[in-house]
């Protein structure tokens, strides 16, 4: 089957409605890119244009992308760190976006989901209970040492 060629016209749209439909970081706007088979001057002119007309920006995404993991799919900061730094953004940036959760529904969301796990962990030893909590929460990324101060 033969691919379709677009005009650079059209790339340049199609990547400006990629962009819109929901916050694209620069890692995921090339890989879109490479799609189209883009010359590099091509390549650096739209993103250029993405930049300039706001339709990239990169603090944005971070800041939208932290909240989301965190109050949809909740989370932990080390394993929304993790899947930031697969997309290429800055530890500096990361850092700097973490504001974007409240300290308070960090603890809450922790203690929540400690509570729902641990009260299913039936008809085994406290201590293999306790394991298995701390692993669950830890896979969802959450620090040992939060996890640690809920059991104390």
């Amino acid at each position: 089957m033969e691919k379709k060629t677009f005009t650079f016209d059209e790339i340049k749209l199609k990547l400006v409605n990629y962009c819109v439909y929901q916050d694209r970081c620069h890692a995921e706007v090339e890989q879109k890119m490479r799609e189209f088979m883009l010359i590099d001057e091509a390549k650096d002119e739209i993103i250029l244009y993405l930049l300039k007309e706001n339709y990239l920006n990169e603090e944005r995404f971070t800041r939208s992308y932290i909240r989301g993991k965190f109050y949809i799919k909740h989370w932990g900061r080390n394993k929304i760190k993790i899947n930031l730094k697969q997309k290429q953004i800055s530890e500096k940036l990361m850092n700097r976006c973490f504001d974007e959760i409240y300290e308070p529904d960090y603890e809450k969301t922790l203690k929540k989901m400690f509570e729902d796990y641990y009260s299913k962990q039936l008809g085994i030893k406290e201590y293999q209970r306790k394991s298995k909590t701390i692993k669950y929460l830890m896979g969802k990324g959450f620090e040992y040492e939060k996890i640690n101060d809920i059991f104390e």
